[in-house]
């Protein structure tokens, strides 16, 4: 039987929710579900341009709009992990476009076979990660500046190792070109780059939500030095993130060669920003601790779907730019204001 205290406090927690405002019923929802506001997003988008180009909706543009967005999806996995933890990446583009140079190159030029030439770029983007982990772990230099600096570092790297070179698929291994394989489902078409780009999110959005690893990204986001008297070796979790990271931008410059027919050591010259963006706009918190990779997948496909859609409209790309960066003031607003959610 319960005791008169306890029933007192169910009652006064039950008027307390009944009182509570529908604007911080709304404020609880998006702060236990971030993803919830970029899906609606999505959907308003799609309803929108669908109604004012009825080729929006066609299976072959659809098709497209999923093929173009892979790689950006790809690199904001890893931009995600990093920005969970509070921290930030700018190098992202470069690392990716390193590790495409040097396993075109070995694959090409050096004629290794496409498995040994694929290792070595993965091992590029991890060596990327691990640098960038161990600036931010290792001299406590802030992700910001320290990713800054490998941005200059990796381009660098990049076009004294290839001479500002491209090299064409046809040239490489076939193992290299894999991604760019079309699967065909009636009208909708497939690569194999957007299929290892969902295998990605399938596996980090597993790992995030139920390892004991995902755990501790959340809990060193959310609050480092809570993390650590928790016992949570913080440090260790933050270098396990960038080398992660690291991984990812690999298999999103493998991605790259399979859309793009070729390495260029000039390809994906906005990827930073756009990563970035499609974080942002997906829900995850600049300030660390809060969202994850399906809102990331929908803020990719936000980006795409408004690139496509005012371009079938016949709008100015300018306005493209424009009503992204509306997009993104906004989600970061909306992230302010939910982060000040009360229990």
């Amino acid at each position: 039987m319960s005791s008169p205290d306890a029933t007192a406090s169910v009652a006064a927690r039950e008027l307390a929710e009944r009182r509570r405002r529908p604007a911080q019923r709304i404020q609880q929802l998006l702060h236990g579900h971030p993803a919830i506001s970029p899906a609606l997003i999505l959907v308003v988008t799609c309803v929108v341009f669908s109604t004012q180009n009825e080729r929006f909706a066609e299976p072959g543009t659809i098709s497209l709009m999923v093929q173009q967005t892979a790689v950006v999806a790809a690199l904001a996995v890893g931009q995600t992990l990093i920005i969970l933890t509070a921290g930030i990446d700018l190098s992202v583009g470069a690392a990716a476009i390193l590790s495409m140079m040097v396993m075109a190159t070995y694959g090409s030029e050096h004629g290794l076979p496409g498995p040994v030439a694929l290792a070595l770029g993965l091992a590029v983007g991890i060596v990327c990660g691990v640098v960038n982990g161990a600036l931010v772990t290792g001299l406590k230099l802030p992700p910001f500046i320290a990713t800054l600096g490998t941005l200059s570092v990796f381009t660098a790297i990049t076009l004294l190792y290839t001479g500002g070179q491209s090299i064409q698929q046809m040239d490489m291994p076939e193992l290299l070109g894999w991604t760019g394989e079309i699967h065909a489902i009636g009208d909708f078409r497939i690569t194999n780059g957007v299929l290892l780009c969902a295998a990605l999110y399938l596996v980090v959005g597993f790992a995030l939500s139920q390892t004991a690893w995902g755990r501790h990204v959340y809990a060193v986001g959310d609050d480092p030095e809570a993390a650590r008297l928790a016992g949570i070796r913080t440090p260790r979790v933050l270098f396990s993130v960038y080398v992660v990271a690291g991984v990812v931008y690999g298999i999103a410059a493998w991605i790259l060669i399979g859309r793009a027919g070729a390495a260029s050591p000039n390809a994906i010259a906005d990827a930073n920003l756009e990563s970035i963006t499609a974080v942002v706009i997906g829900g995850t918190s600049l300030f660390g601790g809060r969202g994850g990779v399906v809102g990331t997948l929908l803020g990719a496909l936000i980006v795409q779907s408004f690139t496509l859609g005012l371009s079938l409209a016949g709008v100015d790309d300018q306005y493209r730019l424009l009503a992204v960066g509306i997009l993104v003031v906004a989600a970061v607003s909306v992230d302010q204001w939910i982060r000040k959610v009360r229990a």
